[in-house]
């Protein structure tokens, strides 16, 4: 099928890849002519393991770029909908989704033949049907179910692992204004072996992105508010709590497997410095913010970005327990990105542990394998360094917050340099004994002194 994908961020990237791979005939569409110039060089403008190879198989065969969204839907079955939606004022912006739509429905007008419009970009329930459908039909001049397609198909893709979770999915939601439709999407997904397949409405298909991350955004924060109690009580360890927990036969695969199988959902409940990233932390916050707008309340959502917006804070804390002042004292930040194989930096815990640590006048020094710092004065006086050994050189502390596979050398590294600096695990991924002073969420420590907090 050919088909065209608006936006070439995570999701557009990724999907158009993955689709040219299973042999369709892919057009990328960006405004950014050097996003463009590096795709259509096989170059991948994001880190994702497995996607530079895929566009080097693909690019130059079936798979392009091009800023050029008119000919791109002349020249296509089937355009995605895959740019931003970010979080603003407490709600979702969808400036860019609006843009887009009248561009596609002003080359619907000159477009003969039937043509499907898919979103896939995460949008709040009612958006496909209502503003997408609307600036369509307005600007196109035709009838959505009757003189084109549309449909919403929500992605289900993990950074760092998304081109397996595109390639190998769970699940393929397809929602749709009328049958032609759905089948059209379904004809997109025909070779994705056995997956399961949901065929909807639009609304319904958009709910079940909401209700899928906003699991997860509420089981990592009952797991840092379980790891707060934890550390109030005493004499427990979040972690042996939570493993406790996931052997549950409610997380578990017992029948056919020789051992239990534990499911992949438990590795959100586990006790951390909160979720970061450019899914979570806006789709929340717009869950939130439409039902405030309907006039619903959403206590228990608003309760998880609260939860999550302090767990930066804990760290802070973990730190000040070891120094009478933090004036003066050098501390390594560990991890930029908001989770490891990936370089995107949205909403990552370790801006505001460094921002607390900075107002406290500590000496900060950052290391991420992949991310880089942005370029806001207010991370200026953060030293980049280029090595983990570089890093943690001198520090007085040092801080992990995200779980990079390097980090688990940090003892053996400390070590050989002769070094014994308070540690504080952000992911509770370090082992405690490795470590003369160590501290970590969920987990009330000794003091320096040798006594209890």
């Amino acid at each position: 099928m050919r088909i065209s994908v608006i936006g070439t961020g995570y999701v557009g990237l990724v999907s158009g890849a993955c689709l040219a791979d299973v042999g369709h005939d892919v057009t990328c569409v960006d405004m950014d002519p050097s996003k463009v110039g590096k795709i259509n060089a096989a170059q991948s403008t994001i880190h994702e393991r497995g996607l530079p190879e895929i566009l080097g198989r693909t690019v130059g065969r079936n798979l392009r770029a091009t800023t050029d969204l008119a000919s791109a839907v002349r020249d296509t079955d089937l355009t995605f909908i895959a740019v931003g939606t970010p979080a603003a004022d407490g709600r979702i912006d969808l400036g860019q989704v609006r843009a887009v739509s009248v561009e596609l429905g002003t080359a619907l007008r000159n477009k003969r033949g039937y043509h499907v419009i898919v979103v896939k970009s995460t949008v709040v329930p009612g958006t496909t049907d209502g503003l997408v459908r609307e600036t369509l039909e307005q600007a196109s001049g035709l009838q959505a179910g009757a003189d084109f397609g549309l449909g919403m198909n929500p992605e289900f893709l993990t950074e760092g692992q998304a081109v397996q979770d595109f390639t190998v999915p769970d699940r393929i939601v397809i929602g749709g204004v009328d049958r032609r439709t759905r089948q059209t999407l379904g004809d997109v997904y025909a070779s994705f072996g056995a997956a399961p397949r949901i065929e909807t409405n639009n609304v319904t298909a958009e709910f079940i992105k909401y209700a899928s991350n906003a699991v997860l955004a509420t089981m990592i924060s009952f797991s840092n508010e379980i790891a707060r109690l934890c550390t109030a009580v005493g004499n427990v360890d979040v972690v042996d709590v939570m493993k406790g927990v996931h052997e549950s036969a409610y997380f578990t695969t017992r029948d056919a497997a020789p051992q239990p199988v534990r499911a992949r959902i438990t590795g959100f409940l586990e006790a951390g410095c909160g979720f970061g990233g450019s899914c979570l932390p806006k789709d929340v916050t717009a869950l939130v913010g439409q039902g405030h707008a309907l006039g619903v309340e959403m206590p228990l959502l608003s309760a998880v970005l609260r939860v999550n917006a302090g767990q930066p804070g804990e760290l802070v804390r973990l730190v000040e327990r070891h120094f009478p002042s933090l004036h003066g004292k050098r501390v390594a930040i560990l991890g930029i990105a908001f989770k490891p194989d990936t370089d995107d930096v949205r909403e990552s815990p370790a801006f505001p542990v460094i921002r607390q640590l900075a107002a406290r006048g500590a000496v900060l020094t950052a290391y991420d394998p992949v991310a880089r710092l942005p370029a806001e004065r207010e991370y200026a006086a953060v030293r980049a360094a280029a090595s983990l050994d570089e890093a943690i050189a001198d520090a007085d502390a040092v801080v992990l917050v995200t779980r990079w596979a390097e980090f688990d050398s940090l003892a053996a590294r400390l070590r050989a340099a002769g070094r014994d600096p308070l540690v504080v695990d952000g992911r509770r991924v370090l082992n405690p004994s490795d470590h003369g002073r160590y501290e970590g969420i969920g987990r009330l420590a000794m003091t320096v002194e040798g006594g209890r907090s």
